[in-house]
């Protein structure tokens, strides 16, 4: 088809559904972060539907950070109205993490302080965010020319003829902006976008089976029969990069809970070897990554050492008896357990000397004395431990 063709053919899908349908205009006085919010819950479904679930969501959550921790199956209760609530609750909740993770706030109105170019690059960047999202919001906040093309929209071109499978499967349409004049674009956007919604909500329906026909009478002919859907897109292969890392991770499932439980990247996570032989297993001979495992916090046995121990009582040795003093008279000795008789000088006095200090060996020093006081605190230095 050529490209007169093409606009021949856009100009009187407008007019036709221009027939059928009012052009509903967008609210352009929302902050763009609100803006996106609002395309991700309006994409596939009608705008008083879109208008209704987003007011729920305001009501339901006290901020966008509790929409953000919140869990994509709690989500898909509130927008439950929606076609795909479990898509749109994705959807919502990556647009958040990604706006939050890099600014540690919720607000993109930067995106429009600069050019057009600028604003669409700080919206393709959000992680996950749909491409309907991105061309609504360029339409609408961001004053540029586009297109919005959902499911909806996209059947709608391809059942009257005006892409091929190709562009039907890709979700990528580059000449619709030119087919389509700047100052009719919100309008047939609009226009567009209703007609897509009912098809997706009843594509058999007697109403779109009309439309269609007074558009193209050959859409009879690409109209599966009643009961069975439109066939399924296959999106390419996403390139190789860090734009088909981007694509990939938009087409993986829907979590069920929040960043934390996302897949973490290969190589982060360690994974123990499998095999008895797992270093045979491997190309260059080594081991492969131990085992992460968490060991309990269980605290050593206490060991007392001998040495740290609280030390004995040493015991002294027995003491030799002392020597008698030459000069002085010995004790009468008797048999082994006798008691000793003192000897008697003139008078009948028993001499002190002649009485060894009990005690002391070898001091020398009579009983009668100075008393042993400076002896006893030695003996209990000795004793007492340092």
């Amino acid at each position: 088809m050529t490209n007169t063709q093409r606009q021949q053919l856009i100009a009187k899908v407008h007019k036709v559904l221009k027939q059928h349908y009012k052009p509903i205009v967008p609210n352009v006085g929302r902050p763009i972060l609100e803006q996106v919010l609002f395309a991700c819950c309006l994409e596939d479904a009608h705008y008083a539907t879109a208008e209704k679930v987003f007011a729920k969501l305001g009501e339901g959550f006290f901020d966008l950070n509790e929409i953000r921790v919140t869990t994509v199956a709690e989500l898909a209760e509130t927008l439950a109205e929606l076609p795909d609530p479990g898509r749109a609750g994705l959807a919502l909740r990556r647009v958040l993490q990604s706006v939050f993770e890099s600014s540690y706030s919720f607000s993109l109105e930067h995106a429009k302080k600069h050019s057009l170019a600028h604003g669409l690059k700080t919206l393709e960047q959000l992680h996950g965010v749909p491409p309907f999202v991105v061309s609504f919001v360029a339409s609408t906040a961001l004053g540029g020319h586009a297109v919005p093309l959902d499911r909806g929209a996209l059947s709608v071109l391809l059942l009257v003829g005006a892409i091929s499978k190709e562009e039907y499967d890709s979700g990528k349409v580059p000449w619709i902006e030119k087919a389509v004049a700047k100052k009719v674009g919100l309008e047939f956007s609009s226009l567009l976008h209703q007609f897509g919604a009912d098809v997706v909500a009843n594509l058999h329906g007697t109403n779109v089976r009309k439309i269609l026909l007074a558009i193209d009478p050959a859409a009879k002919d690409r109209l599966p029969k009643r009961g069975e859907p439109l066939p399924p897109r296959n999106p390419p292969p996403p390139p190789a990069g860090r734009e088909g890392k981007r694509a990939a991770d938009a087409a993986e499932e829907h979590r069920p809970a929040g960043p934390q439980a996302a897949a973490r990247p290969a190589g982060k996570t360690p994974v123990p070897p499998t095999g008895p032989s797992s270093r045979a297993a491997t190309k260059s001979g080594k081991p492969g990554p131990k085992p992460f495992v968490v060991k309990p916090n269980v605290g050593k046995p206490l060991t007392i050492k001998p040495e740290l121990a609280s030390p004995a009582v040493k015991s002294e040795p027995a003491k030799p008896a002392t020597k008698p003093q030459p000069g002085k008279s010995r004790p009468s000795g008797g048999k082994a357990g006798a008691s000793s008789k003192r000897p008697v000088t003139k008078g009948g006095a028993t001499p002190s000397a002649a009485i060894p200090a009990s005690g002391k060996s070898g001091s020398g020093k009579a009983a009668g004395g100075k008393s042993g006081g400076k002896g006893r605190s030695l003996e209990l230095a000795k004793k007492k431990p340092r």
